[in-house]
């Protein structure tokens, strides 16, 4: 999985994923974006949920606390960012189709350490108070909060019948241009700390793969769009002050 996301990262310097502000019709059939969405991320909730149920580590409290933070992020991901979407754009079924399939493997890569191949004293009980635990949490939420926000912002950008284009401003837009990518990667980075696994690490890196490249691609859309209205040596793509 390691090895690919690096493929991946490479790749999509060079080919933009046929979805939002890069829809192309060349991608194939087409769904209505509320529909991608939810069909995409909702698989690994199903997915997730099942690896717990067949587990025979589904009471312990630690593991069950690990479940209920990776859900809460798929259950908005599934059941309530799709139904706030704006307008009907369109998303390739090829790419909901990856998606969904990539999300399948990831909750087997996850599922799988928490639930079945991580030794069963790895996480005792007062993991929960652990320092790894406590700030992978901190930072979990802090991501969680910057990914809906910046959602929120990117939203509001039009009023109903307005099909101009904006600049995203407020939040963490106020430092990188794809403040939304941010915080997802914050959300999976303190996930991996939380969990301290290698799991957990290698989703952290998938998530930087697959979004910096096009984190960067906005970056240089939004400098030919709206040139003047941000210094693209400080407001950076994805990660404040770095990249």
């Amino acid at each position: 999985m390691a090895a690919i996301a690096v493929v991946v990262f490479i790749s999509l310097f060079f080919v933009n994923a046929g979805y939002g502000k890069f829809y192309q019709p060349n991608w194939g059939t087409s769904i209505d974006n509320h529909w991608g969405w939810f069909l995409m991320e909702v698989p690994v909730f199903i997915a997730m949920l099942a690896l717990w149920w067949l587990s025979d580590r589904r009471d312990d409290g630690v593991r069950l606390v690990f479940l209920l933070l990776f859900e809460l992020h798929y259950f908005h991901r599934s059941f309530i960012f799709p139904r706030q979407l704006r307008g009907h754009s369109r998303m390739p079924l090829s790419i909901v189709l990856m998606g969904a399939v990539f999300n399948t493997l990831n909750a087997l890569m996850q599922g799988g350490w928490i639930f079945f191949v991580s030794p069963a004293d790895y996480y005792p009980a007062n993991w929960l108070t652990s320092v790894p635990f406590i700030a992978g949490t901190l930072v979990f939420f802090a991501g969680m909060y910057i990914n809906i926000q910046s959602d929120h912002i990117i939203r509001n950008l039009r009023k109903p019948g307005d099909t101009a284009h904006y600049l995203p401003k407020g939040g963490m837009f106020r430092y990188v241009t794809s403040a939304n990518y941010f915080g997802e990667f914050l959300e999976w980075t303190g996930f991996a700390v939380l969990t301290w696994s290698w799991a957990g690490a290698v989703f952290a890196l998938w998530t930087f793969a697959n979004l910096a490249p096009r984190a960067a691609r906005i970056h240089d859309l939004y400098e030919q769009e709206f040139p003047g209205e941000f210094d693209p040596n400080k407001v950076k793509r994805m990660i404040p002050f770095i990249f």
